[in-house]
C-alpha cells in the first residue's frame, strides 16, 4: 500500500506544480474538471489514503476500490472520500467526465454541528456513493460549475461562496438519509458502541508490514475504553446484533482482503501486521471468514 498522499503530492503528480488558485489559509480548497486531470498515459492511481477530503461527480462506468469494498459505478454518481479510508478508482469505459473538489477539514471549521468525520458520508463504514438521476445530475453539475467560476474569479469573498457550495453538496447527499441518523445516539449503549467502532476503525488502514495492530480482542478494547468486557459485549450486541468479536473479525478480514488485493506484501507479512504470530493462524482465520485461502484469494 502506498503511503498517504498529501495535497503537495497530488498537485505534483497532476500538474508538476502548485496551481495558481491554491489558497494558503482556507483549508486549501480547489475545484477541477475530471477530464482535465485524465491523460491516456497517466500512471494508475495508487490505492492509498489522502490527507484531504474529496467530493467527485463522476459520469461513465467506473470501479472504485474503497477500504475493503469494490463499488461499480455506472452513470452519474456523487462520491465522497475522507482522509481515513484508502481508495483508488479505474475507468471501465472511455467516456469518464465530471468534476471534483478537494479540501482540508480546516475549510469547514465551525460549519457543522459535528465534525466532518461524524457525518455518515465521511465515516469509514458510511455510504460514499450516491447515484444521481437526470434532474439531480443537472443540479449537482450546476453547483460544480459555480464553484469553478468562483475559484477562478477575483472576488474577494469567493472562499465564503465556495464553502457554501461545498456545504450544499454535502447536505444534498445527507438529505437522502433520515435526519435522526445525524449527530446523536439515543442511549449510553449506542454511544459506547459508536466509540468502540471508531476505535476499531482508527487502526486502519495498515500502511506498513512493520506496523502491527495492538487492539485485537474484546478485552483489549474494553481495557482501552475503561469498561468491563461483559458490559462492552452486551452493549455492542444489543445495539448492532453482532458480538464485539464478530465486528473485530469482520474488520480484520476486510483489511486482509484489501492488503492481499492492493499490496505486494507476502502473506506472512500481512498476517503479522494483523496480529497473527504464525502464518498458519492467519491462513486458518482468513479461510474461515472468506472461504478461500489467502494465496487463492490473491489470484482470483
Amino acid at each position: 500500500m502506498q503511503t498517504t498522499e498529501s495535497l503537495d503530492d497530488f498537485y505534483r503528480h497532476k500538474f508538476n506544480r502548485q496551481p495558481d488558485t491554491l489558497p494558503a489559509n482556507t483549508g486549501q480548497v480547489n475545484v477541477f474538471r475530471l477530464e482535465d486531470c485524465l491523460a491516456p498515459t497517466a500512471a494508475p492511481i495508487p490505492y492509498s489514503r489522502r490527507d484531504f477530503y474529496k467530493i467527485t461527480l463522476i459520469r461513465g462506468r467506473n470501479h472504485y476500490h474503497y477500504a475493503d469494498k469494490s463499488i461499480e459505478i455506472d452513470g452519474p454518481t456523487l462520491v465522497f472520500f475522507n482522509p481515513h479510508v484508502p481508495y483508488t478508482w479505474q475507468a471501465v469505459s472511455g467516456d469518464t467526465t465530471g468534476f471534483f473538489c478537494i479540501f482540508r477539514e480546516a475549510f469547514f471549521s465551525g460549519r457543522f454541528n459535528a465534525g466532518l468525520t461524524d457525518l455518515p458520508l465521511f465515516q469509514p463504514g458510511g455510504k460514499p456513493a450516491y447515484p444521481l438521476d437526470t434532474r439531480q445530475e443537472a443540479y449537482v453539475s450546476t453547483l460544480f460549475e459555480k464553484m469553478l467560476d468562483e475559484i477562478n474569479s477575483d472576488y474577494v469573498l469567493k472562499y465564503d461562496l465556495l464553502q457554501n457550495y461545498v456545504s450544499e453538496l454535502i447536505h444534498y447527499a445527507l438529505k437522502q438519509r433520515p435526519s435522526n441518523a445525524l449527530y446523536q445516539h439515543p442511549d449510553a449503549r449506542s454511544r459506547l458502541t459508536a466509540v468502540f467502532v471508531e476505535l476499531l476503525e482508527r487502526q486502519f488502514p495498515i500502511e506498513s508490514p512493520a506496523r502491527r495492530l495492538t487492539l485485537r480482542s474484546a478485552g483489549d478494547f474494553a481495557q482501552q475504553l475503561a469498561v468491563h468486557v461483559n458490559h462492552l459485549n452486551r452493549c455492542v450486541r444489543e445495539t448492532t446484533g453482532k458480538t464485539t468479536t464478530d465486528h473485530i473479525a469482520d474488520r480484520l478480514a476486510g483489511e486482509a482482503r484489501a492488503l492481499l488485493r492492493h499490496t505486494d506484501w507476502n502473506i506472512a507479512e500481512i498476517g503479522y501486521s494483523l496480529g497473527f504470530d504464525e502464518p498458519a493462524h492467519f491462513n486458518y482465520f482468513f479461510k474461515k471468514h472468506t472461504g478461500l485461502a489467502p494465496s487463492t484469494f490473491r489470484h482470483v
